[in-house]
């Protein structure tokens, strides 16, 4: 069972996540499983809610918000279970009862997580930067608090970076798939910064629009820009082969950012992404700034500006 969970949860990432699959290899084997069997859990749990298998619409792609509402409960009550230790036979829950479990993962954390699905079963929208920041936690930022666990993190200043990590992730993927997430019905860029640019939600879709559409997603790249600034310092709190997957990770999305950012107005012609080529830049570089920082490593306390985390409690 045990190897079927961790062959389960690769096939689920190399899908799901070609950019983090990659840099996921330079873990140690054990941390590398804990993170692809967490990474499962949190592909499975968004692909539910969307009626997807691995970021694919299924044949009922139109779900009934009643659905999704269903849908969402028995994810909370599945993770409930898992934390309680309780048999699970999907294999997606049985990976992360063991990530969970072994780790320590706060269930608030899990919890904290499955409320961004929820957001979107609400359909929310997004008025100011701060709205976006609070969605960009729940499905990103609290993961990488998760991920920061699981590569041994405990101290609440170097777990605040690895969320930074996981806010700059999103914000870089906001703005590269702006025009996808409208097709599906869903607008995560501040209404006010759409209206700046004299924009709706309804000119997203409208190609006579790319340019101001562009200057929006070149706005939200800049944004995403101090809280990698953030997360690179943490990375030097990190045992160094994880230091190194992460280092890879964070110049792998901030590059896709910087090409979203100067595409302008083709930037939604091909989806954007790293090559081959690319990526091995990028791991070397990677493994060179994990170096780096354990070498210099910096005391500079984190941007009182940057979006503060939920605290738990006594903290």
């Amino acid at each position: 069972m045990s190897e079927a969970l961790l062959d389960h949860a690769t096939v689920t990432m190399a899908a799901g996540s070609k950019s983090f699959a990659s840099a996921s290899k330079l873990f140690d084997p054990e941390t590398r499983r804990a993170a692809l069997m967490l990474y499962a859990w949190c592909r499975h749990c968004d692909d539910v809610i969307d009626d997807q298998t691995l970021g694919f619409y299924n044949a009922s792609a139109e779900s009934e918000q009643a659905t999704q509402h269903a849908r969402l409960n028995e994810l909370k009550a599945q993770t409930a279970r898992a934390y309680a230790g309780e048999p699970m036979t999907e294999p997606a829950f049985a990976a992360f009862q063991e990530v969970a479990l072994t780790h320590a993962i706060p269930p608030a954390q899990a919890f904290d997580h499955l409320e961004g699905y929820a957001m979107d079963v609400r359909d929310e929208r997004y008025e100011t930067f701060d709205d976006t920041l609070r969605y960009c936690y729940h499905v990103a930022g609290v993961v990488g608090l998760m991920m920061a666990r699981v590569m041994g993190v405990r101290d609440e200043a170097t777990l605040d970076r690895a969320c930074d990590l996981g806010l700059g992730f999103q914000l870089t993927n906001i703005a590269r798939d702006i025009v996808e997430d409208a097709e599906a019905g869903r607008c995560y860029v501040p209404s006010e910064w759409l209206r700046e640019e004299g924009l709706t939600f309804d000119d997203i879709l409208d190609p006579g629009q790319r340019e101001a559409l562009a200057r929006v997603a070149a706005r939200l790249t800049r944004a995403a820009e101090p809280y990698y600034a953030s997360a690179r310092i943490g990375i030097s709190r990190l045992p160094l082969r994880s230091a190194w997957a992460i280092a890879t990770a964070l110049g792998v999305y901030r590059r896709i950012g910087v090409k979203v950012g100067r595409a302008g107005a083709t930037a939604w012609d091909a989806r954007l992404g790293t090559g081959r080529g690319e990526k091995l830049a990028l791991l070397l570089s990677g493994g060179a700034g994990a170096l780096y920082s354990r070498a210099r490593r910096s005391s500079t306390p984190r941007s009182m500006s940057l979006w503060q985390r939920p605290r738990p409690d006594g903290a």
